[in-house]
């Protein structure tokens, strides 16, 4: 009788729990491909290579570099389009923020799912650590993701494994539970540890992933957009562009995306064809977009806002070019905002 070969597809978020998931099952023979869902609001690879922060460092798709550090194959699948109902219709709801984590995982799981039935691989492993998250690695919400992905005992999760009952894998002897970990909680300790102890090395931290969903300043830019635009729509350049620049709403009826360096300039540039535009023409500055439908007025706003980024902010007038549409524009000449006049609540 000829042994089975048996295969396991590993959700890759690029972070240090699916890097470490990962590993365990390998060394227990397992063959693994890795799978990575974007779903357009992981754009870390992104804004890192438009900033120059961190700039010694190397810019890289942490998904691919676990992959690259594990030997695996990983396939990244475009989901954009069939995650707007999970991040606009969660059924159980938003994390903290705008962050739908519940319904995220069971999503991601059920394609996963989906994955290997198609190409005939045998289970799912995750990166899961019962308690490591509030809203969907809680130890009541683990079921919840097995039953409404209709993954059930096919989804196995290493680095818990010994919290949570015998998967398929487990029993059928794929894979032996003995050596699967039994982590919980919020502490990271224990997955540094076992890092160290498998040498790995400039890994993401502190959970990895790169879901831009969880962090407060990026949900409220999100929310900002659609209250603006009317409607919840997006595409993914919006989602990109709420990660660049400093976005400021004078009022209602517009907002400008001012460059904080360089690299946000050029990158900027590329917009200048779609979105109204200023930059000062009586010294170095910033470039800066303008969303919406500013009035003469709002003009004279933008104008001095830009000013007060630009190299001549303590001067008493700078001229600033501002084009309204494709070789249209005037010429305003502004005295620069103070730091106080630029209200708080004017900063998204």
């Amino acid at each position: 009788m000829i042994n089975k070969k048996i295969k396991a597809i590993s959700l890759i978020s690029g972070g240090l729990d699916s890097l470490l998931s990962t590993k365990l099952m390998l060394d227990q023979g397992i063959y693994i491909e890795g799978i990575n869902f974007f779903t357009g609001f992981c754009v870390e690879g992104h804004t890192h290579a438009i900033r120059k922060q961190k700039k010694d460092k190397l810019k890289r798709n942490n998904a691919l570099w676990v992959a690259e550090q594990l030997g695996i194959k990983l396939h990244i699948i475009d989901v954009i389009e069939e995650y707007r109902d999970v991040l606009l219709n969660p059924k159980h709801g938003y994390g903290k923020n705008m962050n739908p984590c519940l319904d995220c995982k069971s999503f991601m799981v059920r394609k996963a799912k989906e994955w290997i039935l198609e190409y005939e691989f045998d289970f799912i492993i995750t990166g899961e650590v019962m308690g490591q998250r509030p809203m969907s690695q809680r130890k009541e919400a683990m079921p919840i993701v097995q039953t409404e992905s209709g993954a059930n005992d096919l989804l196995l999760r290493p680095l818990c494994a010994k919290h949570l009952p015998a998967t398929k894998a487990e029993l059928e002897g794929w894979v032996d539970r003995e050596k699967l970990l039994d982590f919980s909680g919020r502490t990271r300790k224990p997955q540094i540890a076992l890092a160290k102890q498998y040498r790995f090395n400039d890994y993401t931290t502190p959970a990895g992933g790169c879901c831009f969903l969880t962090d407060k300043q990026y949900s409220d830019k999100l929310v900002d957009m659609w209250q603006s635009r009317g409607n919840r729509d997006y595409q993914l350049d919006d989602l990109i562009m709420l990660k660049v620049g400093r976005h400021i709403r004078p009022n209602p009826r517009f907002k400008m995306i001012v460059a904080r360096e360089e690299g946000e300039v050029k990158f900027l540039e590329g917009y200048r064809n779609q979105y109204a535009n200023l930059y000062p023409t009586s010294c170095n500055g910033p470039l800066a977009l303008i969303d919406g439908e500013p009035n003469q007025e709002d003009l004279q706003i933008a104008a001095k806002i830009l000013a007060r980024y630009s190299q001549c902010r303590e001067e008493k007038l700078v001229d600033v070019e501002v084009k309204l549409n494709i070789g249209v524009g005037q010429q305003l000449s502004v005295k620069p905002f103070s730091a106080d006049e630029i209200q708080k609540d004017w900063m998204i």
